[in-house]
């Protein structure tokens, strides 16, 4: 019997017994968790707001943890620290065929539409598990899976220390992107509606520039990453981002309207960016972690117990937090 957190339904979720498989397939391993990252999508499924969400479902998919276990075809030694590619992908689609296994017709995600790791034990097939180098604290290691988010969109456009960027959304998500541009020695600029989530972002990074939405002219980025996810943030995208330039959509706003002339007029290009390509972007993320240069622990707003979840899931919830992890050995 293992003991996880349980969303029986929108709104409703539970510390108990939740199911778990009976002994290892071959290429199987259980891990111990050690943390979980509460991420936007978690908190879209808690509200119902994802239309492919299934209930019940166990909650989560950043993990990282230790193997426990191992099936007969033992990959990761025991005692190991990984983490988890949450995303399904059958490995036989036009897509994955060509390396795109992000975008796999039978994609299916942990947390979501399968059960998820917020649990103390979780069994998963080792293709999706990446070893965490020893060097990597555990408080980074977690980092890992949404920092890959983060490097697959910046794979899209270059940048130099010469150019100016341009991040629309300051939640865990786009400080992370605000890590990144600044450690690529970029000329920073984090914009968002929430000006304590901008001062904070400037108390930590304190090279960059920051600006509520109103406060920033047109024209004014090479390139822009709009990670807020809501409407109006990526139509300011058009409007700041310089004639020639490029945007790199990471945010999942449903809809926004789109200056089809302004669009055309400024020659912008638009990058669509969904989660990451395995390994690599794993991989990057861990070489940029492994670097004690690359400034993360900013991005954590709280550690809590996880039998403390229901206060997690709440400063997860309000807006206010960046990362909330819940630690699962306590």
């Amino acid at each position: 019997m293992v003991n996880g957190l349980l969303l029986k339904k929108p709104g409703e979720l539970t510390w108990g017994t939740v199911p778990a498989p009976e002994g290892l397939k071959e290429d199987e391993i259980k891990i111990r968790v050690i943390y979980g990252g509460i991420c936007g999508s978690d908190v879209a499924v808690y509200k119902g707001k994802l239309t492919h969400a299934h209930y019940p479902v166990v909650a989560g998919h950043e993990i990282l943890g230790e193997v426990i276990e191992t099936g007969n075809q033992e990959v990761i030694q025991i005692g190991k620290r990984v983490v988890i590619q949450p995303n399904s992908y059958c490995g036989e689609c036009e897509q994955c065929l060509s390396g795109k296994t992000n975008i796999c017709n039978d994609k299916k995600s942990l947390g979501i539409n399968n059960q998820g790791g917020f649990s103390e034990e979780f069994i998963i097939s080792s293709k999706y598990v990446i070893e965490v180098p020893d060097e990597v604290t555990d408080e980074r290691a977690v980092f890992i899976e949404p920092l890959a988010v983060i490097v697959h969109g910046f794979k899209k456009v270059p940048i130099t220390k010469n150019t100016r960027v341009g991040i629309v959304g300051c939640g865990t998500e786009g400080m992370l992107a605000v890590a990144t541009a600044s450690y690529y020695g970029a000329k920073v600029t984090a914009i968002d509606v929430n000006s304590e989530k901008l001062s904070k972002a400037k108390e930590h990074y304190s090279d960059i520039e920051i600006c509520l939405p109103d406060e920033v002219e047109e024209n004014q980025f090479d390139i822009v990453f709009e990670v807020a996810g809501v409407k109006s943030a990526f139509e300011k995208s058009i409007d700041i981002v310089k004639p020639g330039g490029a945007i790199v959509a990471i945010g999942l706003a449903p809809m926004a309207e789109i200056p089809v002339v302004k669009l055309v007029r400024k020659e912008i290009s638009i990058y669509g960016s969904i989660i990451y390509n395995v390994p690599d972007d794993f991989h990057k993320s861990i070489e940029f972690l492994s670097d004690k240069a690359f400034q993360i622990e900013p991005i954590i707003s709280d550690i809590l117990p996880v039998q403390q979840f229901a206060e997690a899931y709440e400063k997860a919830i309000s807006g206010k937090c960046r990362k909330i992890l819940l630690d699962f050995t306590r």
